[in-house]
């Protein structure tokens, strides 16, 4: 039982890492500094292979999906994207699956003061009509669990995204590196659900 917990905790600190990723990390600064304040500076920019790729399922439209690289026997990694719903019912992001990954989940992370939690979303993602949800690093996010090699940077992961009306769409992620962030994602420490 010890182990199992212990285990449990290795795997969440990890997930929570990879979800993360200060940018110090990726400069070796390893001088002890703060660096909370720098991060979304220093934040790997998106190279998307077309950044004006989109893809459309019903009234939802998919944008600038990303995954983070992970480091070699990585258990976990997290995925991003955006999710516009230009229709007049709202829709719900119930389940994604990868070949890479022996099951997904849609997590949230949120802060209550200086605790963060992250876990599943019970009953999938609303997608309101006439709004965009954004997944990104410390907020909503594709969380891929199990994961069968590592995601190396410049690949890409095909994800099958499951919606509750829209039904099916399998979207391509590129693989950033590590530390990548979206112009748009929150910063670390932000509210990761402003302007929802």
């Amino acid at each position: 039982m010890r182990h199992a917990m212990t285990t449990f905790h290795l795997l969440a600190a990890l997930a929570v890492a990879t979800l993360l990723a200060p940018a110090a990390w990726a400069h070796g600064t390893g001088d002890g500094a703060d660096h909370a304040g720098h991060t979304a500076a220093h934040a790997a920019p998106l190279s998307l292979p077309d950044p004006d790729a989109a893809w459309q399922v019903g009234d939802l439209t998919v944008t600038a999906p990303y995954a983070r690289a992970t480091l070699p026997n990585a258990p976990v990694a997290g995925g991003f994207l955006t999710i516009a719903n230009d229709g007049a019912a709202d829709d719900r992001l119930v389940a994604a699956t990868s070949d890479i990954a022996g099951r997904m989940e849609i997590h949230q992370m949120t802060m209550s003061g200086d605790i963060m939690t992250m876990g599943p979303v019970e009953d999938g993602l609303p997608i309101p009509a006439g709004q965009t949800v954004a997944l990104q690093p410390g907020g909503y996010h594709l969380m891929f669990l199990q994961l069968a090699a590592p995601l190396v940077q410049g690949d890409s992961v095909d994800v099958t995204l499951t919606f509750e009306g829209a039904g099916d769409i399998t979207v391509p992620l590129s693989i950033q590196a590590f530390n990548a962030r979206a112009a748009g994602d929150a910063p670390q420490g932000a509210d990761p659900h402003a302007g929802h």
